[in-house]
Protein backbone atom coordinates (compact mmCIF):
# COMPACT_ATOMS: atom_id res chain seq x y z
CA UNK A 1 0.00 0.00 0.00
CA UNK A 2 1.15 3.29 -0.85
CA UNK A 3 2.99 5.28 2.31
CA UNK A 4 0.93 8.57 3.05
CA UNK A 5 2.59 11.76 4.68
CA UNK A 6 0.47 14.66 4.65
CA UNK A 7 2.20 17.25 3.02
CA UNK A 8 1.89 21.00 4.03
CA UNK A 9 -1.79 22.27 4.54
CA UNK A 10 -1.39 25.54 2.87
CA UNK A 11 0.05 26.38 -0.94
CA UNK A 12 -0.82 24.23 -3.89
CA UNK A 13 -1.29 20.60 -3.70
CA UNK A 14 -1.57 18.90 -7.13
CA UNK A 15 -3.09 15.77 -5.22
CA UNK A 16 -6.59 17.78 -5.09
CA UNK A 17 -6.26 18.61 -8.79
CA UNK A 18 -5.97 14.98 -9.56
CA UNK A 19 -8.94 14.52 -7.31
CA UNK A 20 -11.10 16.78 -9.53
CA UNK A 21 -9.75 15.34 -12.55
CA UNK A 22 -10.35 11.60 -11.44
CA UNK A 23 -13.66 12.15 -10.52
CA UNK A 24 -14.26 14.16 -14.52
CA UNK A 25 -13.36 11.05 -16.08
CA UNK A 26 -15.25 8.65 -13.71
CA UNK A 27 -18.54 10.93 -14.17
CA UNK A 28 -18.25 11.13 -17.55
CA UNK A 29 -17.69 7.79 -18.08
CA UNK A 30 -21.07 7.18 -16.38
CA UNK A 31 -22.82 9.99 -18.04
CA UNK A 32 -21.52 8.18 -21.46
CA UNK A 33 -23.26 5.15 -20.68
CA UNK A 34 -26.08 5.54 -18.48
CA UNK A 35 -28.05 8.27 -20.84
CA UNK A 36 -28.70 5.18 -23.72
CA UNK A 37 -28.90 2.36 -21.47
CA UNK A 38 -32.87 2.19 -21.96
CA UNK A 39 -32.17 2.43 -25.96
CA UNK A 40 -29.40 0.07 -25.93
CA UNK A 41 -31.36 -2.44 -24.41
CA UNK A 42 -34.53 -1.95 -26.61
CA UNK A 43 -32.45 -1.57 -30.03
CA UNK A 44 -29.86 -3.69 -29.63
CA UNK A 45 -31.67 -6.52 -27.06
CA UNK A 46 -35.11 -5.94 -28.61
CA UNK A 47 -36.21 -6.05 -24.84
CA UNK A 48 -39.55 -5.20 -23.92
CA UNK A 49 -40.31 -2.15 -21.66
CA UNK A 50 -41.25 -4.50 -18.31
CA UNK A 51 -37.44 -6.18 -18.89
CA UNK A 52 -36.13 -2.77 -19.38
CA UNK A 53 -37.58 -1.93 -16.10
CA UNK A 54 -36.43 -4.64 -14.44
CA UNK A 55 -32.80 -4.46 -15.86
CA UNK A 56 -32.55 -1.52 -14.12
CA UNK A 57 -34.07 -2.68 -11.00
CA UNK A 58 -32.20 -5.84 -10.43
CA UNK A 59 -28.78 -3.08 -10.86
CA UNK A 60 -30.13 -1.04 -7.93
CA UNK A 61 -30.32 -4.67 -5.43
CA UNK A 62 -26.96 -5.63 -6.75
CA UNK A 63 -25.16 -2.30 -6.06
CA UNK A 64 -26.74 -2.27 -3.03
CA UNK A 65 -25.46 -5.56 -1.97
CA UNK A 66 -22.04 -5.13 -3.13
CA UNK A 67 -21.27 -1.74 -2.40
CA UNK A 68 -22.62 -2.96 1.20
CA UNK A 69 -19.79 -5.58 1.29
CA UNK A 70 -16.99 -3.49 0.14
CA UNK A 71 -17.82 -0.31 2.13
CA UNK A 72 -17.28 -2.71 5.50
CA UNK A 73 -14.23 -3.92 3.89
CA UNK A 74 -12.60 -0.68 3.00
CA UNK A 75 -13.67 0.57 6.59
CA UNK A 76 -12.22 -2.19 7.95
CA UNK A 77 -9.26 -2.69 5.92
CA UNK A 78 -8.64 0.84 4.96
CA UNK A 79 -7.28 0.31 1.28
CA UNK A 80 -9.86 2.87 -0.38
CA UNK A 81 -7.34 3.27 -3.00
CA UNK A 82 -6.97 -0.37 -3.92
CA UNK A 83 -10.26 -0.79 -3.72
CA UNK A 84 -10.82 2.06 -6.75
CA UNK A 85 -8.13 0.56 -8.10
CA UNK A 86 -9.87 -2.73 -8.74
CA UNK A 87 -13.39 -1.15 -9.15
CA UNK A 88 -12.22 0.77 -12.19
CA UNK A 89 -10.84 -2.85 -13.62
CA UNK A 90 -14.14 -4.16 -13.14
CA UNK A 91 -15.74 -1.15 -14.94
CA UNK A 92 -13.22 -1.88 -17.97
CA UNK A 93 -14.34 -5.54 -18.17
CA UNK A 94 -18.23 -4.18 -17.82
CA UNK A 95 -18.02 -1.66 -20.30
CA UNK A 96 -16.18 -4.86 -22.94
CA UNK A 97 -19.10 -6.87 -21.85
CA UNK A 98 -21.74 -4.52 -22.87
CA UNK A 99 -19.67 -3.33 -26.53
CA UNK A 100 -19.80 -7.13 -27.68
CA UNK A 101 -21.86 -9.31 -25.93
CA UNK A 102 -26.08 -9.07 -26.82
CA UNK A 103 -27.41 -11.84 -24.77
CA UNK A 104 -29.63 -10.37 -21.76
CA UNK A 105 -29.44 -13.31 -19.63
CA UNK A 106 -25.43 -12.64 -19.40
CA UNK A 107 -25.93 -8.79 -18.82
CA UNK A 108 -29.08 -8.96 -16.21
CA UNK A 109 -26.53 -11.81 -14.45
CA UNK A 110 -22.60 -11.60 -14.62
CA UNK A 111 -23.04 -7.74 -16.98
CA UNK A 112 -24.59 -6.60 -13.57
CA UNK A 113 -22.18 -8.09 -10.78
CA UNK A 114 -19.62 -5.63 -13.15
CA UNK A 115 -22.03 -2.83 -13.16
CA UNK A 116 -22.68 -2.27 -9.51
CA UNK A 117 -18.91 -3.00 -8.94
CA UNK A 118 -18.29 0.15 -11.07
CA UNK A 119 -20.97 1.96 -9.22
CA UNK A 120 -18.91 1.74 -5.93
CA UNK A 121 -15.99 4.00 -7.53
CA UNK A 122 -17.66 7.12 -7.08
CA UNK A 123 -18.52 6.76 -3.73
CA UNK A 124 -14.92 5.38 -2.19
CA UNK A 125 -13.50 8.01 -4.44
CA UNK A 126 -15.55 10.93 -1.95
CA UNK A 127 -14.66 8.80 1.08
CA UNK A 128 -11.07 8.88 0.02
CA UNK A 129 -11.26 12.52 -0.37
CA UNK A 130 -12.97 13.05 2.82
CA UNK A 131 -10.54 11.19 4.90
CA UNK A 132 -7.38 12.77 2.62
CA UNK A 133 -8.91 16.43 3.20
CA UNK A 134 -9.04 15.76 6.80
CA UNK A 135 -5.75 14.54 7.39
CA UNK A 136 -4.55 17.83 5.74
CA UNK A 137 -6.48 20.02 7.55
CA UNK A 138 -8.30 21.27 3.77
CA UNK A 139 -11.94 23.12 3.76
CA UNK A 140 -13.84 19.67 3.52
CA UNK A 141 -17.23 21.38 2.48
CA UNK A 142 -15.61 23.01 -0.46
CA UNK A 143 -13.32 20.03 -1.65
CA UNK A 144 -16.41 18.36 -1.60
CA UNK A 145 -18.53 20.59 -3.66
CA UNK A 146 -16.37 21.10 -6.40
CA UNK A 147 -15.75 17.48 -6.45
CA UNK A 148 -19.56 17.40 -6.84
CA UNK A 149 -19.25 20.28 -9.80
CA UNK A 150 -17.11 17.59 -11.80
CA UNK A 151 -19.85 15.17 -11.49
CA UNK A 152 -22.54 17.94 -13.06
CA UNK A 153 -20.11 19.07 -15.59
CA UNK A 154 -19.60 15.52 -16.76
CA UNK A 155 -23.35 15.15 -16.94
CA UNK A 156 -23.39 18.77 -19.29
CA UNK A 157 -21.14 17.26 -22.00
CA UNK A 158 -21.48 13.29 -21.44
CA UNK A 159 -25.31 12.84 -22.16
CA UNK A 160 -25.34 14.69 -26.04
CA UNK A 161 -21.97 12.63 -26.75
CA UNK A 162 -22.81 9.14 -25.18
CA UNK A 163 -26.16 9.73 -27.98
CA UNK A 164 -24.04 11.53 -30.66
CA UNK A 165 -21.47 8.14 -30.21
CA UNK A 166 -24.27 5.38 -29.91
CA UNK A 167 -26.89 6.83 -32.88
CA UNK A 168 -23.74 7.92 -35.46
CA UNK A 169 -21.08 5.16 -34.54
CA UNK A 170 -22.95 2.25 -32.52
CA UNK A 171 -22.82 1.41 -28.95
CA UNK A 172 -19.31 -0.94 -29.29
CA UNK A 173 -17.86 2.81 -30.21
CA UNK A 174 -20.12 4.23 -27.27
CA UNK A 175 -18.44 1.59 -24.52
CA UNK A 176 -14.72 1.48 -25.74
CA UNK A 177 -14.64 5.03 -25.28
CA UNK A 178 -16.16 4.30 -21.37
CA UNK A 179 -14.23 1.49 -20.92
CA UNK A 180 -10.93 4.24 -22.42
CA UNK A 181 -11.98 6.71 -19.75
CA UNK A 182 -12.36 3.82 -16.80
CA UNK A 183 -8.52 2.93 -18.26
CA UNK A 184 -7.12 6.68 -17.95
CA UNK A 185 -8.85 6.75 -14.33
CA UNK A 186 -7.54 3.80 -12.99
CA UNK A 187 -3.97 5.05 -13.96
CA UNK A 188 -3.97 8.26 -12.20
CA UNK A 189 -5.52 6.48 -9.05
CA UNK A 190 -2.61 3.81 -9.32
CA UNK A 191 -0.12 7.03 -10.06
CA UNK A 192 -1.52 10.25 -8.11
CA UNK A 193 -4.11 9.38 -5.38
CA UNK A 194 -2.90 8.29 -2.06
CA UNK A 195 -3.89 5.40 0.84
CA UNK A 196 -4.73 7.12 3.57
CA UNK A 197 -5.82 4.94 7.26
CA UNK A 198 -9.58 4.50 8.11
CA UNK A 199 -10.51 7.56 10.69
CA UNK A 200 -13.61 6.08 12.06
CA UNK A 201 -13.91 2.40 13.14
CA UNK A 202 -17.04 0.68 10.96
CA UNK A 203 -19.13 -0.21 14.06
CA UNK A 204 -19.46 3.28 15.40
CA UNK A 205 -21.04 3.93 12.18
CA UNK A 206 -23.46 1.17 12.17
CA UNK A 207 -24.31 2.41 15.86
CA UNK A 208 -24.73 5.72 14.69
CA UNK A 209 -26.79 4.56 11.88
CA UNK A 210 -29.36 2.47 14.27
CA UNK A 211 -29.56 5.46 16.44
CA UNK A 212 -30.03 7.70 14.03
CA UNK A 213 -33.20 5.63 12.30
CA UNK A 214 -35.08 5.86 15.66
CA UNK A 215 -35.99 9.26 14.70
CA UNK A 216 -38.85 10.16 13.31
CA UNK A 217 -37.96 13.02 11.28
CA UNK A 218 -35.07 10.92 10.22
CA UNK A 219 -37.69 8.45 8.54
CA UNK A 220 -39.99 10.73 6.97
CA UNK A 221 -36.79 12.34 5.30
CA UNK A 222 -35.45 9.40 4.25
CA UNK A 223 -39.08 8.42 2.76
CA UNK A 224 -39.49 11.42 0.76
CA UNK A 225 -36.07 11.39 -0.56
CA UNK A 226 -36.38 7.79 -1.51
CA UNK A 227 -40.10 9.16 -3.10
CA UNK A 228 -37.85 11.68 -5.22
CA UNK A 229 -35.45 9.77 -6.66
CA UNK A 230 -37.78 7.54 -7.79
CA UNK A 231 -39.62 10.33 -9.87
CA UNK A 232 -35.88 11.37 -11.01
CA UNK A 233 -34.90 8.27 -11.61
CA UNK A 234 -38.20 7.14 -13.59
CA UNK A 235 -37.81 10.23 -15.48
CA UNK A 236 -33.92 9.08 -16.43
CA UNK A 237 -35.17 6.14 -17.55
CA UNK A 238 -37.60 6.69 -19.41
CA UNK A 239 -37.56 10.16 -21.17
CA UNK A 240 -35.45 8.43 -24.12
CA UNK A 241 -38.22 6.54 -24.86
CA UNK A 242 -40.92 8.52 -24.11
CA UNK A 243 -39.67 11.26 -26.43
CA UNK A 244 -38.83 9.14 -29.48
CA UNK A 245 -41.49 6.75 -29.15
CA UNK A 246 -44.33 9.22 -27.77
CA UNK A 247 -43.40 12.37 -28.87
CA UNK A 248 -41.81 11.25 -32.25
CA UNK A 249 -38.70 13.57 -31.50
CA UNK A 250 -35.24 12.55 -32.07
CA UNK A 251 -33.09 10.51 -30.08
CA UNK A 252 -30.15 12.23 -29.79
CA UNK A 253 -32.50 15.14 -28.32
CA UNK A 254 -32.45 13.03 -25.03
CA UNK A 255 -29.28 13.97 -24.26
CA UNK A 256 -29.77 17.37 -25.04
CA UNK A 257 -32.17 17.85 -22.20
CA UNK A 258 -30.22 15.70 -20.09
CA UNK A 259 -27.06 18.04 -20.61
CA UNK A 260 -29.28 21.37 -19.76
CA UNK A 261 -30.39 20.46 -17.42
CA UNK A 262 -27.10 19.14 -15.92
CA UNK A 263 -25.73 22.53 -16.55
CA UNK A 264 -28.14 24.22 -15.22
CA UNK A 265 -27.84 22.12 -11.74
CA UNK A 266 -24.66 23.87 -11.33
CA UNK A 267 -25.22 27.09 -10.72
CA UNK A 268 -28.36 26.21 -8.80
CA UNK A 269 -25.95 24.13 -6.70
CA UNK A 270 -23.55 27.05 -5.53
CA UNK A 271 -26.84 29.68 -5.07
CA UNK A 272 -28.14 26.93 -2.70
CA UNK A 273 -25.25 26.43 -1.06
CA UNK A 274 -25.02 30.17 -0.57
CA UNK A 275 -28.64 30.92 0.82
CA UNK A 276 -28.98 27.40 2.82
CA UNK A 277 -26.60 29.65 5.20
CA UNK A 278 -29.37 32.34 5.06
CA UNK A 279 -32.64 30.66 5.26
CA UNK A 280 -32.11 26.86 5.79
CA UNK A 281 -31.61 23.75 4.17
CA UNK A 282 -35.43 22.69 4.72
CA UNK A 283 -37.05 25.91 3.28
CA UNK A 284 -34.83 25.36 0.01
CA UNK A 285 -35.93 21.48 -0.30
CA UNK A 286 -39.01 22.57 -0.16
CA UNK A 287 -39.37 24.73 -3.08
CA UNK A 288 -37.00 22.20 -4.81
CA UNK A 289 -40.16 19.30 -4.12
CA UNK A 290 -42.23 22.18 -5.67
CA UNK A 291 -40.55 22.52 -8.64
CA UNK A 292 -40.81 18.50 -8.68
CA UNK A 293 -44.03 18.97 -8.52
CA UNK A 294 -44.70 21.41 -11.32
CA UNK A 295 -42.12 19.73 -14.00
CA UNK A 296 -43.53 16.18 -14.13
CA UNK A 297 -46.94 17.13 -15.62
CA UNK A 298 -45.17 19.62 -17.75
CA UNK A 299 -43.77 16.82 -19.15
CA UNK A 300 -46.71 15.96 -20.73
CA UNK A 301 -48.20 19.67 -21.46
CA UNK A 302 -45.42 20.56 -23.46
CA UNK A 303 -45.16 18.37 -26.69
CA UNK A 304 -42.38 20.82 -28.59
CA UNK A 305 -38.71 21.16 -28.06
CA UNK A 306 -38.59 24.42 -27.12
CA UNK A 307 -40.87 24.04 -24.16
CA UNK A 308 -39.18 20.65 -22.92
CA UNK A 309 -36.15 23.21 -23.05
CA UNK A 310 -37.34 25.38 -20.57
CA UNK A 311 -38.94 23.31 -17.98
CA UNK A 312 -35.80 21.69 -17.49
CA UNK A 313 -34.98 24.91 -15.42
CA UNK A 314 -37.41 22.86 -13.21
CA UNK A 315 -35.75 19.62 -13.44
CA UNK A 316 -32.44 21.35 -12.19
CA UNK A 317 -33.97 23.13 -9.42
CA UNK A 318 -35.41 20.25 -8.22
CA UNK A 319 -32.33 17.87 -8.53
CA UNK A 320 -29.66 20.34 -7.85
CA UNK A 321 -31.03 21.05 -4.49
CA UNK A 322 -32.14 17.86 -3.39
CA UNK A 323 -28.86 16.18 -4.68
CA UNK A 324 -26.83 18.79 -2.47
CA UNK A 325 -28.89 19.94 0.56
CA UNK A 326 -31.02 16.95 1.44
CA UNK A 327 -27.85 14.86 2.48
CA UNK A 328 -26.12 17.86 4.62
CA UNK A 329 -30.24 17.91 5.96
CA UNK A 330 -29.63 14.06 6.96
CA UNK A 331 -26.15 15.55 9.42
CA UNK A 332 -28.38 18.27 10.37
CA UNK A 333 -31.00 15.57 11.73
CA UNK A 334 -28.23 13.62 12.92
CA UNK A 335 -25.39 15.23 14.68
CA UNK A 336 -22.28 14.16 15.41
CA UNK A 337 -23.17 10.90 12.81
CA UNK A 338 -22.03 12.49 9.44
CA UNK A 339 -20.93 8.86 8.41
CA UNK A 340 -24.45 7.38 9.04
CA UNK A 341 -26.47 10.34 7.97
CA UNK A 342 -24.70 9.90 4.42
CA UNK A 343 -25.32 6.61 3.98
CA UNK A 344 -28.56 6.74 4.75
CA UNK A 345 -28.66 9.65 1.88
CA UNK A 346 -26.71 7.02 -0.23
CA UNK A 347 -29.00 4.26 0.21
CA UNK A 348 -32.80 6.22 -0.57
CA UNK A 349 -30.95 7.20 -3.99
CA UNK A 350 -30.39 3.04 -4.31
CA UNK A 351 -33.28 2.18 -2.92
CA UNK A 352 -35.47 5.04 -5.34
CA UNK A 353 -33.43 2.91 -8.26
CA UNK A 354 -35.17 -0.20 -7.31
CA UNK A 355 -38.41 1.19 -7.53
CA UNK A 356 -38.50 3.29 -10.08
CA UNK A 357 -37.07 0.42 -12.15
CA UNK A 358 -39.98 -1.58 -11.83
CA UNK A 359 -42.60 1.59 -11.83
CA UNK A 360 -41.00 2.23 -15.26
CA UNK A 361 -41.21 -1.28 -16.52
CA UNK A 362 -44.37 -2.11 -15.76
CA UNK A 363 -46.41 1.79 -16.29
CA UNK A 364 -45.15 1.74 -19.79
CA UNK A 365 -45.75 -1.81 -20.99
CA UNK A 366 -49.32 -1.57 -19.42
CA UNK A 367 -50.34 1.61 -19.36
CA UNK A 368 -48.20 3.71 -21.72
CA UNK A 369 -45.42 6.33 -21.43
CA UNK A 370 -47.32 8.87 -20.00
CA UNK A 371 -48.63 6.65 -17.29
CA UNK A 372 -44.84 7.18 -15.54
CA UNK A 373 -45.51 11.23 -15.25
CA UNK A 374 -49.20 10.91 -13.87
CA UNK A 375 -47.00 8.61 -11.06
CA UNK A 376 -44.44 10.97 -10.64
CA UNK A 377 -47.03 14.14 -10.08
CA UNK A 378 -48.58 11.91 -7.92
CA UNK A 379 -45.38 10.31 -5.79
CA UNK A 380 -44.46 13.95 -5.58
CA UNK A 381 -47.04 15.39 -3.47
CA UNK A 382 -46.58 12.48 -1.36
CA UNK A 383 -42.70 13.66 -0.65
CA UNK A 384 -43.85 17.49 -0.18
CA UNK A 385 -46.51 16.09 2.45
CA UNK A 386 -43.20 14.58 4.13
CA UNK A 387 -40.65 17.16 3.78
CA UNK A 388 -43.00 19.45 5.84
CA UNK A 389 -43.18 17.28 8.56
CA UNK A 390 -39.47 17.27 9.16
CA UNK A 391 -37.80 19.48 11.70
CA UNK A 392 -34.81 21.91 10.11
CA UNK A 393 -32.68 19.74 12.46
CA UNK A 394 -32.58 17.85 15.86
Amino acid sequence: MQSFTPPAPKGGNPVFMMFMLVTFFVSIAGALQAPTLSLYLSQELAAKPFMVGLFFTINAVTGIIISFILAKRSDRKGDRRRLLMFCCAMAIANALMFAFVRQYVVLITLGLILSALTSVVMPQLFALAREYADRTGREVVMFSSVMRAQMSLAWVIGPPISFALALNYGFITLYLVAAALFLLSLILIKTTLPSVPRLYPAEDLAKSAASGWKRTDVRFLFAASVLMWVCNLMYIIDMPLYISNSLGMPESFAGVLMGTAAGLEIPVMLLAGYLAKRVGKRPLVIVAAVCGLLFYPAMLIFHHQTGLLVIQLLNAVFIGIVAGLVMLWFQDLMPGKAGAATTLFTNSVSTGMIFAGLCQGLLSDLLGHQAIYVLATVLMVISLLLLLRVKEQA
